[in-house]
């Protein structure tokens, strides 16, 4: 299901339908909302990837650049409002210096049709902060005033405003494509070294990883379980996988991606980020939510536990339970997973394994500890750190991916859990 990334280029349409996000330059993929019917073209199959590959920094994923731009919002007519535009962009991301408001006075951030917009009031923004991202090549961010001052003089007079002193925003497909042989050229991994053997993530012969959309109707069972599956975009730039970890707002995800809960605050978690339809380029409009705070934390054993700001709004999608055993050589797996921050996609199927499928190859393999990991040839990539490794037998996660090398390898869940119920009973 791999797709040339230089045919998107030019097989995008730009459409404006109801439920369609509108794109004023071909992106890697148009967004459209769920339920919605798709209206882009399908570019085939030659075999290739959707883009080029994103480097790493400390073990995460890269998918973007930060511009330094430093411009001014007033109360002035004319001043109210500025937009970001990066052609090609997949996102754009804006970081707020200073906000100096009036009471009652709010901040937006939205794309230009309106039809993904976040408000920031005086205190959200007080200290400085990043905006969440806007989906496409453009962001406008708009001054509200709360009382109509025709010219502006009372913010004029007390020095208000805002500025925005960053942008991040996403590589274009031309971009990805220039930076394809980045991946060995990583930067340093966040916190512990991988041990001798193992690199940050591989493709283990053929990439077999498949769009989780595919198994909709083959494999429903496998195609909920991705649900629970999140992109997250930390800093503005950065990538890694998490997931819904049982019924309450618990998400986990590498201690190499997000260790702090001051990393967290600048982390978004994009859920339902997935191809609408198999081998096809349109995506369903992610539902975001900020991550809020770190609850555990775990170097050795490569996890970190989390929450997420409005938890209501990514309930419907599910979540996994873990399995309470532990993994058994050639039982088959599969992992959900982000990887370069493309849509979900599933790996379910190996060429490294003699069976096609992917399964455990050593269930006492070692990782940053003598017999922490399981290991499989099932294929990963920059971006996939944090994914859930999950049983076929019983659909339940046995292991939480942390390495690549050929075999890749996950941490063990029944240690994970074990540190986790002790760790949260001391904090009681």
């Amino acid at each position: 299901m791999r797709r040339t990334a230089g045919l998107v280029l030019g097989l995008f349409l730009v459409a404006t339908v109801a439920g369609i996000a509108p794109a004023a330059a071909p992106p890697a993929h148009q967004y459209i909302a769920p339920g919605a019917v798709e209206l882009v073209p399908d570019a085939g199959d030659s075999g290739g990837g959707r883009s080029g590959r994103p480097t790493t920094i400390g073990g995460r994923g890269e998918i973007g650049t930060v511009e330094f731009v430093n411009r001014a919002l007033g109360y002035l007519r004319g001043t109210r409002s500025q937009t970001f535009r990066y052609p090609g962009a997949p996102y754009v991301k804006v970081h707020v210096a200073r906000a100096l408001l009036l009471p009652g006075d709010y901040l937006t951030v939205a794309d230009p049709t309106g039809t993904e917009v976040y408000r920031y009031d005086a205190g959200q923004l007080a200290s400085g902060r990043w905006a969440m991202s806007v989906t496409g090549e453009a962001a406008v961010v708009t001054l509200h005033p709360a009382h109509a001052d025709p010219i502006g003089v009372r913010g004029m007079l007390s020095g208000l405003g805002v500025t925005i002193d960053r942008v991040a925003r996403g590589y274009t497909v031309a971009e990805r494509l220039e930076r394809g042989d980045l991946p060995e050229r990583s930067a340093p991994r966040r916190g512990k070294a991988p041990p001798a053997g193992h690199v940050e993530e591989s493709v283990c012969r053929s990439d077999d990883k498949t769009d989780a959309v595919c198994y909709r109707e083959s494999d429903p069972v496998l195609y909920r379980r991705s649900k629970a599956v999140a992109r997250l975009l930390i800093n503005g730039i950065e990538l890694c996988t998490g997931w819904r970890f049982g019924p309450d707002n618990r998400m986990l995800t590498n201690n190499h991606c997000l260790a702090e809960s001051g990393d967290a605050h600048d982390t978004e978690v994009w859920f339902n980020y997935q191809c609408a339809k198999c081998g096809g380029y349109a995506v369903f409009r992610p539902t975001k939510v900020w991550a809020r705070d770190v609850l555990l934390t775990d170097e050795v054993l490569d996890f970190t536990l989390f929450t997420v700001d409005d938890f209501e709004a990514v309930k419907k999608f599910g979540y996994l339970e873990a399995e309470t055993r532990r993994a058994i050589a050639g039982e088959k797996v599969y992992i959900p997973q982000h990887p370069r921050g493309e849509p979900g996609t599933i790996a379910t199927a190996s060429d490294a394994d003699a069976s096609g499928n992917c399964a455990v190859d050593n269930p006492s393999y070692t990782g940053y500890d003598e017999a922490t990991d399981v290991s499989y040839y099932c294929d990963t990539d920059g971006g996939s750190s944090g994914s859930p490794v999950l049983a076929r037998s019983s659909n339940r996660v046995i292991a939480l991916h942390h390495f690549g090398g050929c075999p890749n390898s996950g941490v063990r869940i029944d240690l994970i859990q074990q540190r986790i119920a002790a760790g949260l009973a001391r904090q009681r």
